[in-house]
């Protein structure tokens, strides 16, 4: 994925969006619970003998008749983990979703790692995750999508070793029976932030009637024969307006940003739009 034209174009225009909860990590560009010297005042205290004079707040002194230090956030670099679907349903559509899914990993860690972050990207697949970092990305390339399980069975089995105190980037269609609020709320635990990508081809986004067809679920190959008319798909859009609109729920209570991506759109627009509007990336 260094070599992906569309990912390197994205990473030169783009940062990694601000975050709205603080995380810990190395020292870097965004901002963390301890004490440092990044630009942003945090809270005064009473002056203790070895503390850095440069820190006393000499107005403050001047009305309170104490010395006092003026306390900064320290700055940090975010510790990423990206999440990545690696089920056979990733794989339904046009046939884009897997590029950009891959595109997506990518572009968060490459964004983490040129502020000095260290990101983790966890293909989630039937197996044992087995996690990787920057060093690894070009893995990202031989990623399968040929999983048969879902995101939400490897939850629910404790495969999946979640890090605490990270900014976990989940990328899925989430189109597999779960429940939005408890998954939300166990991919939320320990984490210091949570971004969730949604993404859908564009008929599954978007779909129009097609006459008599054969499905086939892409996790357990179950077939069965639908005609996909104005009626199919208004009970097909009910069901996915209620899926989002649980995920988006979900994501609220659990303070975590949530944006839907439609793949055949291109990883520049999605960065331009989706992503931007989500606050996931901003213009660098």
């Amino acid at each position: 994925m260094y070599h992906d034209i569309e990912v390197q174009q994205s990473v030169e225009n783009y940062q990694l969006g601000s975050l709205r909860l603080p995380t810990l990590g190395r020292s870097g560009e965004l901002l963390g619970h301890g004490v440092g010297s990044s630009l942003e005042f945090q809270e005064y205290r009473q002056y203790i003998p070895g503390d850095d004079i440069r820190h006393l707040d000499w107005s403050a002194y001047a009305r309170t008749d104490q010395l006092m230090i003026r306390l900064y956030r320290e700055e940090i670099s975010p510790r990423l983990q990206i999440l990545v679907d690696g089920s056979r349903s990733m794989t339904s559509g046009t046939g884009r979703k897997p590029r950009v899914a891959r595109q997506l990993a990518a572009l968060f860690a490459l964004l983490s790692g040129r502020i000095g972050g260290q990101p983790q990207i966890v293909p989630v697949e039937d197996d044992v995750p087995q996690p990787f970092g920057l060093e690894g990305i070009s893995r990202l390339e031989s990623l399968a999508f040929t999983g048969r399980g879902t995101l939400a069975n490897t939850l629910q089995t404790n495969r999946l070793v979640l890090q605490k105190r990270s900014v976990r980037i989940v990328i899925s269609d989430f189109l597999f029976p779960h429940d939005p609020e408890q998954m939300i709320r166990q991919l939320a635990a320990d984490a210091s932030a949570l971004w969730v990508v949604q993404v859908l081809a564009e008929w599954e986004s978007d779909p129009t009637p097609t006459g008599g067809r054969r499905l086939i679920d892409a996790e357990t190959d179950q077939q069965s024969d639908l005609v996909l008319d104005q009626r199919t798909i208004a009970s097909y859009r009910q069901r996915l307006e209620k899926l989002q609109e649980g995920l988006v729920i979900a994501c609220r209570k659990s303070n975590a940003r949530f944006a839907v991506v439609v793949a055949d759109h291109g990883l520049p627009r999605l960065c331009r739009e989706d992503l931007s509007l989500a606050g996931m990336v901003r213009a660098g």
